[in-house]
Order: structure tokens, then sequence, then C-alpha cells
């Protein structure tokens, strides 16, 4: 481009140096400025034309570095798009599988309260029923009542026993009779048969050694009488001996201890369909 631009400067000037034959001196003054003028435009052309091509190979480099980058800034794109999509999803899952296992808790834990529901309506009408069975031993220290969803009977010893003994008196063996036509009424429930002492020490019982001794024997002759004798089934039975480490009343007072020498039977439903359902 330099070159063509050269030449029609030298032709522009050739011919107005060949177009008269004679110049005057006024004229070949002015056809010299026509050419200095020509070389300085030349020259001006040709710094804007180095300018120009610096600025295309300039505005060339910036092209290729943004192409890149927006190849770059695509890429990029693409990916957070794709996680994006891959995160949506797996939220869609965890949401759609939290909400079935929030459902499926909601579901037990009304299974749950259904079964608690029954548990306490069957102690309350097993505490009613019991409370009529034996309300002709109430004056002699029987009570009855229901602490922790289960149903205390508790019999005093004097109620039981004689004083010392392991051996079940008449009376005692009528409210057990009254006990257990209950029982056998209600083979979902499970018994277990506590007995407790004062602190008092055991003096001249034989082989009995100590209240733990008594506690335990009187526990086993109870169980021993609702079983043989009242054919309450023994795999719903269990016999503990507490001595004298539960007490109801304070040992320093005889009324005290006469609340702590007692036999508690504990009656309890059987519980498996809860534990089914919590496991």
């Amino acid at each position: 481009m330099k070159n063509i631009f050269l030449a029609f400067a030298i032709f522009l000037f050739a011919t107005s140096l060949t177009s008269c034959v004679v110049l005057s001196p006024k004229k070949y003054k002015a056809l010299l400025g026509t050419k200095d003028s020509l070389y300085t435009a030349f020259n001006e052309g040709l710094i804007k034309i180095e300018n120009l091509e610096d600025e295309v190979k300039k505005l060339k480099k910036d092209t290729t570095l943004l192409g890149e980058d927006l190849r770059d800034m695509q890429s990029r794109f693409s990916d957070v798009n794709a996680n994006y999509n891959k995160l949506k999803n797996n939220s869609s899952t965890e949401i759609s599988k939290l909400s079935g296992d929030l459902a499926a808790r909601e579901k037990r834990l009304k299974e749950v309260e259904e079964v608690l529901r029954k548990r306490d309506e069957a102690t309350n009408q097993l505490k009613e029923k019991l409370q009529q069975a034996l309300l002709g031993f109430t004056k002699s220290g029987l009570t009855v009542e229901i602490k922790n969803g289960k149903v205390y009977v508790s019999l005093m010893d004097k109620l039981l026993f004689p004083s010392g003994s392991i051996i079940i008196d008449e009376n005692g063996k009528k409210a057990l009779a009254q006990l257990a036509k209950v029982l056998k009424e209600q083979p979902e429930i499970n018994i277990a048969v506590e007995g407790h002492t004062d602190n008092q020490k055991v003096n001249n019982l034989g082989q009995i050694k100590d209240n733990w001794d008594l506690s335990v024997l009187r526990s086993t002759s109870v169980v021993r009488y609702l079983t043989e004798i009242e054919k309450v089934e023994s795999v719903r039975m269990t016999a503990t001996g507490k001595g004298e480490f539960q007490p109801l009343g304070a040992n320093s007072s005889a009324e005290g201890r006469s609340k702590n020498r007692r036999i508690e039977i504990v009656l309890s439903p059987k519980l498996d369909e809860l534990y089914n359902l919590i496991k």
C-alpha cells in the first residue's frame, strides 16, 4: 500500500512537469511547493498507515484473547450449569427421600401413640377390676395404684404373713385368690412379685439370714401360691426380693416400718407390639 501511494504521488508530479514545455519561475516554484506538499502528505500517510497497521495488529490480538476468554467462560458456564443440574436432581431426590422418611416416621409415631393409648386404657381398666375384686381387703392394708404405666397392688405383710413368717395365712390366701381371678382373665399382663422389708435386723428365723432372704422367700411364697394353687401361668411370673432398700416410709417409726414391710405385685401390659414398632 505504501508503494502504491508513492507511485501515485510521483505520477502526479511527473505529469505536472511534462504538461508544459516551458515553465515560468513562478510556476516552477509552485510545482516545487506542490511536490513538497505531496512528500509531506505522503510521509504523514505512511505514519498513519503504520499506526493503523499497529492498531489492526492490536485489535487482532485483542480479538484473539477475547475469543479465548469467551471460550473459557463458555466452558466454565457449561461446567457450572452441569453441576447445578446435578445438584438440582440430587436435591430433588434427597427431598423426596426425606419426605418419604418423614411420612414413615409420622406413621410409626401414630402407631406407637395408639399402642400407648391402648396400654393406658387397658391399665386403667385393670386397675378398676382389681379395685372391685379386692375391695374387701383395702382396710387390711391393700392398695391399688398406677405408676409409670403399670398397676401396683401393694399388700402389707400383716395381710399375708404372720410376723417373721414366710407362710401365707388364710386371710392372705383369700386376697391372693381374688387377685388370681382377675389375673387369669388378663393373659396379656406380666406379673412381677416384689418382697420388701424394713431395716430391722432378722433374729431367730432359722435359715433366713437377713432381710434379703426374708424379702425373696416371701416373694417366692406368693408366686408359688398363685401358680401352684390358683393356676396362674408360671411363664408370666417373676419373683424378686428388694430387702430394705426401697422403703415407703421412715424406718425410724413403727408406722413407717409397717409401710415398708410389704409385697408389691407389679402388673404391666405386654409391649411386644410396641417393641416391634420401635425397632
